[in-house]
C-alpha cells in the first residue's frame, strides 16, 4: 500500500518521535522512508556583503545533511534517503510529498489546542490541510 513514506523532520527530540512510527510502516509494508529537513532562508545583512550569509547557508545546509544522514544511519531493514529543501516548512513538506511520489506522510504534531494553536498555527494542521496523501500524525511527549 504504502511505497515511499515522509517523515519532516525540525531537528527537534519532539519531531523525532515520529520515526519510530514510520519505520513500524515501512517495515509492514516493504517501503522507503525519506527524511526531510526544511531549510529557513537567513535574514539578508543590513549592510555589507551578502557573501556571509551565502556562506551560514551553506553551513546550515550541510550540518541539516549531516543530521539526517546520523538519524537514517540508525536505521537497520529499511531504506532511506534524505533531503533538505529551502523555504516555509508546510509549504515544502507539501511541494516534497506531491513532487516525490510519497503515500505517506508521517510526523509529530507538539499538541497545542485552543488559543496557542490560533495564535501560532501548526506545521501539522497546515499540512493536514494542504496534503494530498495521507497522514500519521504522531501526538509528541515531552
Amino acid at each position: 500500500m504504502y511505497k515511499r513514506i515522509l517523515v519532516p523532520l525540525d531537528g527537534s527530540e519532539l519531531a523525532e518521535q515520529a520515526l519510530e512510527y514510520a519505520i513500524v510502516q515501512a517495515e509492514s509494508f516493504g517501503a522507503e522512508i525519506v527524511l526531510l529537513k526544511v531549510l529557513g532562508p537567513l535574514p539578508e545583512p543590513a549592510m555589507g556583503s551578502r557573501v556571509g550569509v551565502k556562506l551560514a547557508e551553506q553551513q546550515s545546509a550541510d550540518l541539516a545533511r549531516y543530521y539526517l544522514e546520523e538519524l537514517a544511519a540508525g536505521i537497520n531493514d529499511v531504506p532511506v534517503h534524505v533531503a533538505t529543501v529551502e523555504g516555509k516548512p508546510y509549504v515544502q513538506i507539501i511541494r516534497f510529498a506531491e513532487d516525490h511520489d510519497i503515500d505517506l506522510i508521517v510526523m509529530s504534531t507538539r499538541g497545542h489546542s485552543g488559543l496557542s494553536r490560533w495564535l501560532l498555527g501548526s506545521v501539522a494542521d497546515r499540512v493536514v490541510r494542504g496534503a494530498t496523501v495521507p497522514l500519521l500524525l504522531v501526538q509528541a511527549r515531552c
